[in-house]
């Protein structure tokens, strides 16, 4: 298809309902192509325009933007913060933003393109949506930052003029097959589960996966009964229910390609709902929502990790290729022991035994 063809099509299908990504799905398209073909003039409601880095540079330009929306995802799972970029640095490999609401593990490495992207509102008298967004090498977006009602468009507008790049064509390139993980008996599984004991940072535990070349999950199965443990299918929405009833604090991470996106707080407004033939699992709070498909969910794990603070408890859902949907913690600060409310919400959480876990 050529970028006219993409252009009409994929008007068709926003006027449809359907989403950016899935819109360039139907098409055959990666997300980065489809909002590629944006570029240039053209009459079509979406428009975009290519930028260039610094990409650590560009977001800590938007601190003077005021609250705007940042928004990670992957296949399964979207995470919507609303506050300001503050506290942002890096080098052109990876950074952070810490700031009080946007927090953010920036894998800058992993951006390949970024594009300031416009779309025109249905309805008149409606601006039309304003955003910023960022692409892997396969077109899978890693980012995206939105403009809210509080925005200063005008601040904003200034940001994507300084880093309006030329419209040279953006290359992506197909998927790469997920590597299958090592055969469990191949893997040195009592030296792991003496790595692991040895742990004083939770953050150590990216280090030991490669140390060992061993797959996340399979380094579950390999600890089971010591470090960590199965729970069911709908241990999430157990967990969102009681942190939601009793108040506790708790921290929900969701990853793309090239970020991990941090909620802190209480959660309030939990709103499982079925759309399409899809059943979503929904924190509709101000400030955050999160959107998780459910009916998605192949495995829950219920892990603990040794640091200097004491044992760190996460919940880790994974959806049925593998990938890492969601993790959640008890909201906690380096130095500070683990909640024992959030120890107690984990408790309640429904197991599942070994002989009910699903056949790999």
């Amino acid at each position: 298809m050529n970028a006219e063809d993409i252009r009409t099509r994929f008007a068709e299908l926003r006027a449809k309902g359907m989403r950016h990504k899935d819109a360039a799905a139907a098409m055959g398209l990666s997300e980065g192509a489809a909002i590629a073909a944006h570029t240039g003039a053209h009459d079509k409601a979406l428009r975009a325009t290519r930028l260039k880095g610094s990409w650590v540079e560009l977001l800590q330009a938007l601190e003077l933007c005021g609250p705007v929306l940042a928004l990670t995802r992957n296949e399964t799972t979207v995470h919507e913060k609303t506050g300001v970029y503050e506290k942002v640095s890096g080098t052109d490999a990876m950074g952070l933003a810490v700031g009080e609401v946007i927090d953010l593990r920036l894998f800058f490495s992993r951006w390949h393109a970024g594009f300031a992207v416009s779309e025109a509102a249905a309805n008149a008298g409606v601006p039309p949506s304003l955003s910023l967004q960022f692409f892997s090498p396969q077109g899978v977006a890693v980012h995206k930052i939105f403009v809210r009602d509080a925005t200063d468009r005008d601040a904003f507008q200034s940001v994507i003029d300084t880093y309006t790049a030329l419209d040279a064509p953006v290359q992506f390139v197909p998927a790469e097959k997920k590597a299958l993980p090592r055969d469990d008996a191949a893997i040195d599984a009592a030296a792991l589960a003496d790595a692991w004991r040895g742990m004083q940072d939770s953050h150590e535990f990216f280090g030991l996966l490669n140390k060992f070349d061993v797959e996340r999950q399979q380094s579950f199965r390999l600890t089971e009964g010591e470090f960590t443990q199965r729970a069911e299918t709908g241990a999430l929405r157990e967990l969102l229910l009681e942190a939601s009833f009793d108040g506790t604090p708790i921290m929900v991470f969701v990853g793309s390609p090239g970020c991990i996106q941090i909620h802190s707080g209480p959660v309030v407004r939990i709103e499982p709902m079925e759309m399409h033939g899809m059943q979503w699992l929904n924190v509709l709070d101000s400030g955050f929502n999160l959107h998780l498909r459910e009916d998605r969910i192949a495995s829950v794990w219920i892990v603990q990790k040794p640091t200097s603070d004491g044992i760190v408890t996460s919940v880790e859902a994974f959806d049925g290729e593998g990938e890492l949907m969601a993790m959640f913690f008890g909201a906690r600060k380096p130095g500070v022991p683990e909640r024992t409310e959030w120890r107690q919400i984990v408790a309640k959480l429904s197991r599942l035994t070994t002989s009910e876990a699903p056949a790999r």
